[in-house]
């Protein structure tokens, strides 16, 4: 194992890659730790402590960031809806970006400028929200000054940070290895793991009173938990039904081709972790939104109600979500009528199923019930953490599994994929290989 890890670093190219994630990932652990000027984050710190942890999940994912309210306390939230609202205008909603999206590389870098370009009026929206409501939440000792230029640089600075963050990403991913924005969640997630291992031990064993084999025995059950979880993405993410595809022969001039037989791998989890991804980012719109009219009836509902990290509506719409943005992706990455339209002109049939619209049609059954299972488990494995809380009787700041090990592990594996292929292709022996 140790061998084959060394493998990496024979590779010129890949180790250059290597490198310059982890030299951009340096940079977005420091900028995590600058403070947004004009800010009180103590006050935000006990603002949090008295909510009992409504931002703890975000918080998580920007690796304390957000606690800090750093220049990078909005993470990268703001660009991954506007992806999600540029990916629901390609469905036919609107006909320049249905045609952006029908015209190869040339579409895809006109709807990434507008992803980049919504990204930051999303971000300036959240900054103003967030800042107006915290510091009417925290009795207006949030914003040191109060005057509107005050504002107005923070604003700006919160914006800067987020578009700083896509250009990270963007270049982590051209540049380095894996998505750049799955791979700056990942590292804020892992950044956040210290911070809640220490709130764990504060809660079981240094409250007065506290049992010390009762904090025991709830640590080993939360370690399992955890294992379980583990071995449940592992074996969900890599799980695939393999739909076997005959091509007949064919004789062009006086070679044959065709006559093969191969598979079509449809994964049981085919879109990944991006579903968690984006239902959190839309789930949390709303409630910074809301930030605005901070005191209206309406408006403190959203905020109160519009949450992941209870038992209530807010659960019930994330569930909602995850399920919807699971079925979404997965039609958007595989379309069966595409797909059996190709295997049609290539001369290729699934046995037993004529081609065409049979073979569509079969196409979406299976991938309907691949799909409604890897939802379920995306699903379930989201919303863990508050059961997990509950049975733990642990304050709602504390994030334990679901989500977080859900994002850790997908990205972990997609990330060990790529640079296998790398190793592969060069010839060297990867270290997922046996």
């Amino acid at each position: 194992m140790i061998r084959n890890l060394g493998n990496i670093f024979k590779v010129e190219d890949l180790r250059r890659r290597i490198l310059f994630t982890l030299m951009m990932l340096v940079v977005f652990r420091v900028g995590s730790f600058i403070p947004v000027p004009n800010t009180n984050p103590e006050a935000l710190r006990a603002l949090m402590n008295e909510t009992q942890g409504v931002f703890g999940l975000l918080d998580v994912f920007s690796g304390g960031a957000f606690t800090n309210y750093s220049i990078f306390a909005l993470g990268i939230f703001p660009y991954i809806t506007a992806s999600i609202i540029a990916q629901l205008l390609t469905m036919d909603v609107i006909p320049a970006f249905a045609r952006w999206a029908k015209e190869g590389e040339a579409g895809r870098r006109k709807l990434a400028q507008f992803t980049r370009y919504f990204t930051i009026v999303l971000a300036l929206i959240q900054s103003i929200g967030m800042s107006i409501g915290f510091n009417n939440a925290a009795g207006q000792g949030f914003v040191q000054g109060g005057s509107f230029w005050d504002f107005a640089l923070i604003s700006l600075t919160l914006t800067a940070g987020t578009a700083f963050l896509m250009w990270i990403g963007e270049k982590i991913t051209e540049k380095g290895i894996g998505n750049g924005i799955s791979i700056l969640i990942f590292a804020g997630i892992i950044a956040a793991i210290p911070t809640q291992i220490t709130q764990v031990y504060t809660t079981l064993f240094t409250t007065p009173n506290a049992p010390v084999f009762l904090g025991i025995l709830k640590v080993v059950g939360i370690l399992a938990v955890v294992l379980i979880v583990i071995i449940g993405v592992i074996y969900i993410q890599q799980g695939v039904r393999k739909l076997p595809v005959q091509y007949t022969k064919r004789v062009v001039g006086r070679k044959m081709y065709g006559g093969q037989s191969t598979h079509i791998p449809l994964k049981v989890n085919a879109a990944g972790v991006i579903p968690v991804i984006f239902a959190l980012s839309l789930l949390y719109f709303p409630a910074t939104i809301a930030q605005f009219w901070a005191g209206n009836p309406i408006a403190d509902w959203v905020i109160k109600n519009i949450r992941a990290d209870e038992f209530g509506f807010g659960m019930v719409l994330y569930v909602v979500l995850i399920i919807g943005f699971t079925y979404f992706y997965t039609f958007v990455q595989i379309n069966p009528i595409q797909l059996a339209d190709q295997m049609k002109k290539n001369g290729g049939f699934i046995p037993g199923i004529r081609p065409g619209k049979n073979t569509s049609t079969y196409l979406t059954r299976v991938m309907n019930r691949l799909t409604l299972t890897g939802a379920f488990f995306l699903a379930a494995v989201s919303i863990l953490p508050v059961f997990m809380v509950v049975i733990a009787d642990l304050p709602q700041s504390v994030q334990i599994g679901g989500t977080a090990l859900l994002i850790v592990i997908g990205v972990a594996l997609e990330t060990m994929k790529t640079i296998e292929s790398q190793l592969i292709k060069r010839h060297y022996k990867g270290f997922m290989n046996k």
